[in-house]
């Protein structure tokens, strides 16, 4: 249902920021908010991955995530970016579950048999012939990305693959913007030369299409039953 909603949506629509789209969203558009599920379930599931969650948690935590934002849309002020606002949401729910179920974190083993051709798609790479972008490569970086230091993986995650700016990243995480600086340089340190010369952030811990779709098809779902 969800997915026959996205596409009847404008293509203009699409192309509103979140200031201009949330307004409408909470007046009573609640269709619009499909296009902020799909605007931001990537970088959602990277935070999630950085945390250390499995695939399938990963998917709990961000439906919970995007019911919070919505029911809270009103309480939205403006004071900082929604992507701030809603990848904080995201690390408070991530928290509370590492708690609730003495959370260990896991090194990626199962969900990468099931998932790991989806996770890493190369759509962007046209020419196999100079992709160097394959299974084997997609696996190694996850697993020197989930290999870090927590503090170094996160300050990876929000910086380099969700796009937050120093500032951004240092309020999530509760420190200083120079800690932050120093935290991203020392995670690059680490990884190892031919990772970092060669990773691009759309493709490592890709939230594949067919995902998005499951994401945003459940979440909307539950939407329509609260507005009933």
């Amino acid at each position: 249902m969800a997915r026959v909603i996205f596409e009847k949506i404008n293509e203009n629509l699409l192309k509103l920021s979140d200031t201009e789209i949330i307004p409408r969203i909470v007046s009573g558009d609640a269709a619009l908010f499909e296009v902020i599920i799909r605007r931001y379930n990537p970088v959602l599931y990277k935070t999630g991955r950085a945390y250390g969650f499995n695939h399938h948690d990963i998917e709990d935590l961000m439906q919970d995530t995007y019911i919070n934002a919505y029911e809270h849309l009103r309480g939205f002020e403006n004071r900082s970016s929604f992507k701030t606002w809603v990848l904080r949401i995201m690390l408070n729910q991530c928290y509370h579950k590492a708690n609730k179920f003495s959370f260990k974190k896991e090194k990626a083993t199962g969900w990468q048999d099931n998932n790991k051709s989806c996770m890493f798609m190369t759509n962007n790479h046209s020419d196999t012939d100079k992709s160097v972008i394959n299974k084997e490569l997609s696996q190694m970086i996850e697993m020197a990305l989930d290999n870090l230091p927590y503090d170094y993986k996160m300050a990876f995650t929000l910086r380099e693959l969700a796009g937050l700016n120093v500032a951004e990243t240092a309020a999530l995480l509760n420190t200083s913007s120079m800690n932050i600086k120093t935290r991203l340089s020392r995670a690059k340190m680490m990884l190892r030369k031919e990772i970092e010369q060669v990773y691009s952030p759309e493709e490592i811990y890709e939230f594949n299409l067919v995902y998005c779709d499951k994401i945003a098809g459940v979440v909307m779902k539950r939407i329509l039953k609260l507005n009933n």
